[in-house]
Parts: structure tokens; sequence; C-alpha cells
């Protein structure tokens, strides 16, 4: 019973921000400046007289007020119906369905990628504690993890597509997509760079630090007068305890790499949700705009509480630190 008042709980409070945040983005979206009629006409928008504009303002749902327009969108969408893109003149779903395989490989990629070199880099920093390869790899993870990624992105587009024309600098395959699996590999390879060498040694020092303390634990000692191997205890014990805060760690995190996503996206003109979002936002394409902030939003807010739930599953003693806090 417990267990299902929690789940029940957190789908009340998962349903409960994303209505939240549908209604923040709609405000917000329809109270910028902008003109939506301009991008489903184009050009036609400026020779449109004040009766025609009326006319197109209508069609559109956009002469109502907003509190109206927001009803209306809610009962469409509680439908399934999320309208019609103004630029591509296409629903919705099919506009983001055909960008979303692209944000998938790249961000899911680099997602996979990233935790499992942070895992790995986080334990050999801790094997050579104190060693040169420790601090040789502390000096340049803190040297990367401090530039932007978009002018990362632009320094690695300058020399290895300008200066030395090794890699493409933009798209996600060749004129064509002729090139198959390996085209698009060949394409990911700088997006994915940018996004490990930014977020790498982030994860990694968290890493770091939690096996430190892992390995001051009264367990450890115990070990190590049992006779085992530094390397036994490390990736035999030490791992094995901080599992549950690094899954916590993984899910949480998923909003910083999205964001990094997105970023990479836009300067390398890969087409993704993250160059959708910002072609929607800039040309007030507001259903488009506002699918693609909800499913944002909605992975944020469930990765936050897959978070919270995975905690509290492989590490019980999270429960008990209200109770604990009260006997203080």
């Amino acid at each position: 019973m417990k267990t299902a008042g929690r789940v029940f709980k957190r789908l009340l409070v998962f349903l409960g921000s994303i209505l939240l945040l549908s209604l923040v983005v709609f405000y917000i979206s329809r109270l910028a400046p902008g003109d939506p009629v301009a991008c489903y006409y184009g050009d036609q928008a400026q020779r449109m007289s004040p009766a025609r504009r009326e006319w197109a303002q209508e069609r559109l749902g956009l002469n109502a007020p907003i509190a109206v327009q927001y009803v209306r969108w809610l009962e469409n969408a509680l439908q399934g119906n999320f309208g019609i893109s103004y630029k591509y003149k296409r629903d919705v779903l099919e506009v983001i369905g055909e960008r979303a395989g692209n944000t998938l490989l790249l961000g899911g990629g680099s997602f996979l990628l990233l935790f499992s070199l942070a895992l790995l880099l986080g334990a050999a920093c801790v094997f050579w504690e104190g060693r040169l390869p420790d601090r040789l790899l502390c000096r340049a993870g803190t040297v990367f993890s401090c530039i932007p990624e978009f002018w990362l992105s632009l320094l690695l587009i300058l020399i290895f597509s300008v200066w030395l024309r090794m890699l493409p600098s933009s798209g996600a395959y060749s004129a064509g997509g002729a090139g198959g699996s390996l085209d698009r590999l060949y394409h990911l390879i700088l997006p994915v760079a940018v996004l490990l060498l930014s977020h790498l040694w982030y994860y990694a020092y968290l890493v770091r630090s939690r096996l430190l303390a892992e390995t001051r634990e009264d367990y450890v000692l115990l070990a190590r007068a049992k006779g085992l191997s530094r390397r036994k205890i490390l990736f035999g014990h030490c791992l094995r305890g901080i599992l549950p805060s690094y899954l916590s760690l993984m899910a949480v995190s998923v909003p910083h790499i999205l964001g990094g996503t997105y970023i990479v996206e836009m300067v390398f003109s890969y087409p993704g949700l993250g160059t959708l979002a910002y072609e929607s936002a800039r040309y007030q394409d507001y259903n488009l705009l506002m699918l693609l902030c909800l499913l944002s939003g909605s992975l944020v807010i469930f990765c936050s509480l897959l978070s919270e739930a995975i905690g509290g599953r492989l590490d019980p003693r999270m429960h008990l630190q209200p109770f604990e806090e009260e006997k203080r």
C-alpha cells in the first residue's frame, strides 16, 4: 500500500507539473513579440488588408483571448490533437517524429558513452590518487569543463572542418543520405566530442569524490586487513557501493545533457529537436513550440521523480532521513 501511495503521489505531481508548464509556456509564447500570421503565410502577410489579417487570425484561432485559446488548445491536446505547425503546414507530431530519432541518436548515445567513461575515469583517478595520472586528469578535466559548449563547438569546427578538412561541420548526413550508417556516425563525431568534453569531467569528478569517500569506510579497512588488493577492493566492492547514488545521478542529469544536446544541435545545424525548438520560438510557431516544451519538460520532470525513486529503492536510508531529522 505504501508503494502504491508513493506511485500515485508522484503521478499527481507529474501531471500537475505538466499542466502548470503548459499554462506558463502558452501565456509566455503568446505575450512574446512576433507575428505568427507571417510565419504561416510568409510574404503574403505583409500585403494583407486589415480585414484579411483578421480573417487569418481567426482561422489560426488567435483572435480570442489567451485564456480561451488555452482552454481550446487543452481540450484538443487531451484528445491527441496538438494542431499543425505554422511553418511546415503539417501536424506537429509528424514534424517532431522526423527529428526525434536524430536527437535520440545524438543525445542518447552521448549519454550512455558519457556515463560509462565517467565511471571509468573517476575510478582510474581514485586508483592513482595523488599520483601523476590523477593530477593530469584533474587539471585537464577542469580546463575542459570551463569551456562553453558553443565556443568549444566552434573551435572544433575551425580545427577539424576548416583547417584539416577531416570532419563535416554540419548536418546529420551527407546530401541525399547515400552514405548509410557510417556516414551518420561520421557526422556525429564532432557533436558527440563536444558533449563528452563539456560534461565528462564534471561527472567523473563526482564519481571520484564519492569513491574516495567510499574507500574510507570501515569495510574497506577490513578488506585491506584481510589482504585484498587495492584493485579488487576498488572495482569489486567500492564501485558496487556507489551504484545507488550513481544511478540516481544519471537520472537527475538528463536535463543537463538534454540542454547541452540542444545547444550542440544548433551550432552544428544538426536536424534534431534542439534546432526545431529554436525555429519554433523564432518564428512564433506556437503549436510546435508547445509540444516541444511539453516533451522536454515531461522528460525533465520524469527523470527527477525517477531519480528520487531510484535513490529510495536502492538506498532505503533515504526514507529514514526525515525521521532522523525530527529526532534531532
